[in-house]
């Protein structure tokens, strides 16, 4: 008997490590938004080891690691905010927290410099637009899209009228100038963002002034990042009501004819991860690629704005037929990765490495804040309330109509995330960039045609 008991002890210690083991696998199932505990840990470490070493560069992995796991914690802790993480919380934290961290002095300059260096270097917010506007438009269905994209327009003409009339008279019972509240303040939240907008008008405003436009784009900047955190607030606030009254939200899709084919969850669950799906993958990224270049091009040749472009040609080879079902897929799942893993860790260097937090606070002031939240709002309720009317779901018009004060294809991105809509990112490119370059033109021609003051 005493042999017995001898020789079962050997096997008692070899439960410790299947417990460890177990104990493990269980850690790996809990996220840091997309990374997973143990491996956000180790890679934490890494990190500040490479800092304190001074061999944080700007090559690929090096960025990927920091900016993966900035992007992961501000995803994180915005998620876990009290109500404000319900109205996009993880993309307002991961939009403005940094740029903050940067202003107060705790982000040390052997970061700031290589994810400045390599976000502006590599411009890769052109990919990730590219990715999702290609696997939006190849995942939607062919008939409704002329359909979508005519009825959007309406709505933000209108919206864009009544936003303007409204904007001009709280500018005014606040005491601003007609010039000021118009040119300076309403016109730049809906001018596009910063490339498409607060620029051209700085530069259109200077030659027609005759003053430099360096300082009035320094007049500009800070009115269109105050608009574009009231559009992310007042989407996520829409993200909200959706869930709270289901009858009013197509959950991303905008019109009411709509299937959740179009990118939604029934076709997810159909998917068959082979190799065949992977080379699918691939051949979606390398279209996302050719149809971004090809914007490129047509930009250079005739000035037209690229991702207008870019947009445009994906909806052409959809309606054409040219998307086979099996890159629909690649798309699909391409759409999925890009808004799953990338649109935190893009937020949080671009928070980085251009939003500056002394040109946000700038513009802090009680006329401008009203006047800008009620452009926003304005734009917003008009496409809420005139959708049903159009056939589409009030809160995917309002939210599409919000995007019109984005700060471009940035604002666009952290204007969807926060209100869990990414599926609409083509319609609110047309919003932003149409829309926005609509109205520099209308302001530029208005703003010639007035006596000088």
């Amino acid at each position: 008997m005493q042999n017995v008991e001898s020789l079962g002890k050997p096997a008692q210690p070899a439960v410790a490590p299947a417990r460890r083991q177990a104990l493990f696998w269980r850690a790996m199932e809990v996220r840091v938004s997309f990374i997973p505990l143990p491996v956000y840990l180790l890679l934490a470490a890494l990190v500040v080891g490479l800092y304190l070493c001074n061999e944080l560069k700007t090559d690929l992995p090096t960025m990927v690691a920091i900016i993966g796991l900035g992007g992961a914690t501000c995803g994180e802790l915005g998620k876990r905010l009290p109500l404000v993480g319900k109205m996009g919380g993880a993309a307002v934290v991961s939009a403005f927290l940094p740029s903050f961290l940067v202003h107060i002095g705790w982000i040390p300059q052997a970061v700031i410099a290589p994810v400045s260096s390599f976000t502006k270097s590599t411009n890769f917010i052109y990919l990730f637009v590219s990715a999702v506007v290609v696997g939006s438009i190849f995942t939607m269905d062919r008939g409704l899209i002329v359909k979508g994209f005519a009825k959007i327009f309406l709505p933000l003409l209108l919206g864009s009228v009544l936003a303007l009339c409204a904007g001009v008279a709280v500018g005014l019972m606040c005491g601003l100038e007609l010039r000021q509240v118009l040119f300076y303040v309403i016109v730049p939240v809906m001018g596009g963002g910063l490339g498409e907008g607060a620029i051209p008008l700085s530069v259109g405003y200077g030659e027609i002034l005759g003053v430099d436009s360096g300082k009035i784009l320094a007049q500009l900047l800070p009115v269109i990042l105050l608009g574009n955190l009231c559009a992310i607030l007042v989407c996520g606030a829409l993200d909200m009501l959706g869930k709270r009254f289901p009858r009013l939200t197509g959950n991303g899709r905008l019109q009411l004819a709509e299937q959740a084919s179009d990118g939604g969850a029934s076709q997810e669950l159909t998917v068959e991860y082979d190799a065949q799906t992977i080379n699918q993958v691939i051949a979606a990224g390398m279209c996302a690629i050719t149809l971004y270049l090809a914007g490129v091009l047509l930009h250079a040749l005739f000035g037209l704005p690229g991702p207008v472009c870019m947009l445009f040609l994906a909806v052409a080879l959809k309606l054409g037929n040219a998307v086979p079902q099996k890159l629909e897929v690649g798309a699909h799942l391409l759409f999925k990765f890009f808004t799953t893993c990338v649109t935190y860790p893009l937020l949080f260097a671009n928070s980085i490495a251009v939003t500056h937090w002394t040109e946000l606070t700038a513009a802090l002031h009680v006329g401008n804040v009203l006047t800008i939240a009620t452009t926003v709002v304005v734009l917003v309720l008009t496409g809420f309330v005139v959708a049903r009317k159009l056939g589409m779901y009030p809160i995917e018009a309002a939210i599409v109509n919000g995007c019109h004060s984005g700060l471009g294809g940035t604002g666009d991105i952290v204007i969807l995330t926060a209100a869990n809509r990414m599926q609409l990112l083509p319609y609110a490119q047309i919003s932003t960039r149409i829309g926005g370059a609509l109205t520099v033109m209308g302001a530029l021609l208005i703003l010639a045609n007035l006596p000088p003051v």
